[in-house]
């Protein structure tokens, strides 16, 4: 009689069982993040700014430029090495993982998959070897409804020009180019609405206001000012009137990785907890020996390991071309529910040293609070969870 090991399809591996490849990348930024990045956590956070040779390092890591393709320059992976790069690098700082979040999976997953071969031969190399990419969607009056858009793009002779001002856009203060959206034809509705690839030099563009944040600080979050910005028709990405199915489709990956930087960020302030937990002595002790401590950990370790397979699940389903959807939305609706609540926890095992600024679980605790809000809200995605299982 054969044994459950042997009849087992040979392809199908545990979740969270890597191969050599995917072990060998996820050390690599894990190193990077604990040897360069570690030092410097507190400060960029203080200074609300992410240090430039960082930033530069993680270009010739290779980390801005994972699925560009190898003849753009970039290292030809797959969505799934995003997701480990962005969840080993936020167990260290959720900014700088936000920041490889946004390049990666957002823009450059959105000019892989929607744009044309000049757009492609025109930018990927640089986002895989400088310049920092941003995606210009939300506005003041366009939050959860992303698209009641009020910019505006009216096309004079060969060019686009654009006016309104955008909220809220990651890695609007670094970058070089934008991932725009506006509306080109209002009486259309959301049929209107269309993206556009928007240099920092163009006529009529600038960066505003760098918001002060409660939390991941050393990642840029600004306004953009689009004064009848002037954008050449040829850097219109996909169709006019496509930019709601780009951007739908692209959030709805984008939110795999919101969902790992949350795991990261749970599973750094397990780790230390656990570490804290063995060296703090009370009562003659270490705490760790102690029954209420072993099962608040326990219980944070659980939490951890469920939202990983969460968002592994939704990575490797988009990587393998099946639907993903509800995954990917109850990936990030959990793994920010974790992170919130695991955060909490850790700063508690800490008792007052983790209430300051000289542990870094206060910092943790601070970061995760956007998990539940950026890229959709919890709510939004218990409404997507919702419509997707009573379909």
């Amino acid at each position: 009689m054969s044994t459950a090991t042997e009849t087992a399809h040979p392809s199908a591996a545990p979740l969270s069982i890597l191969n050599d490849e995917e072990k060998m990348f996820q050390a690599t930024i894990r190193r990077f993040a604990r040897e360069r990045i570690g030092p410097h956590v507190r400060a960029m956070d203080e200074a609300s700014l992410f240090r430039k040779e960082l930033l530069h390092e993680m270009f010739e890591l290779g980390l801005m430029g994972i699925e560009i393709p190898e003849e753009y320059g970039g290292q030809g992976g797959n969505f799934f090495q995003a997701v480990l790069a962005v969840e080993a690098l936020a167990e260290v700082d959720p900014s700088a993982a936000v920041i490889v979040d946004v390049q990666n999976t957002i823009a450059n997953n959105v000019i892989i998959r929607w744009g044309n071969q000049d757009q492609k031969r025109r930018y990927l190399p640089k986002l895989a070897r400088d310049i920092v990419a941003s995606f210009g969607l939300s506005e003041a009056g366009s939050g959860s409804d992303a698209f009641a858009l009020a910019t505006r793009a009216v096309k004079r002779g060969d060019h686009y020009f654009l006016t309104g001002r955008k909220l809220w856009i990651t890695n609007a203060a670094e970058a070089g180019l934008y991932l725009v959206f506006a509306n080109a034809n209002p009486e259309s509705g959301h049929r209107g609405i269309t993206c556009f690839l928007v240099e920092r030099n163009f006529p009529g563009f600038q960066v505003g206001k760098k918001e002060d944040k409660l939390g991941i600080r050393a990642s840029s979050t600004c306004e953009l000012i689009l004064d009848d910005c002037q954008v050449p028709a040829e850097n219109v990405l996909g169709e006019v009137g496509k930019g709601y199915k780009i951007a739908i489709e692209t959030l709805n990956e984008g939110r795999i990785a919101i969902g790992s930087q949350m795991v990261g960020l749970a599973q750094g302030a397990l780790s230390h907890s656990i570490a804290y937990a063995k060296q703090r002595q009370q009562f003659g002790k270490p705490i760790a020996d102690f029954q209420g401590v072993q099962f608040e950990l326990a219980d944070m370790a659980t939490d951890v390991e469920a939202a990983r397979l969460l968002v592994y699940n939704s990575a490797r389903l988009r990587d393998a071309g099946l639907p993903f959807v509800t995954e990917a939305a109850m990936a990030k609706y959990f793994a920010s529910q974790i992170a919130e609540s695991v955060a909490s926890r850790a700063v508690e095992i800490h008792g007052g040293v983790g209430f300051t600024k000289d542990y870094p679980v206060e910092k943790l605790y601070r970061d995760a609070k956007i998990g539940r809000i950026y890229e959709g809200t919890s709510n939004m995605q218990k409404l997507t969870i919702a419509k997707q299982i009573l379909a």
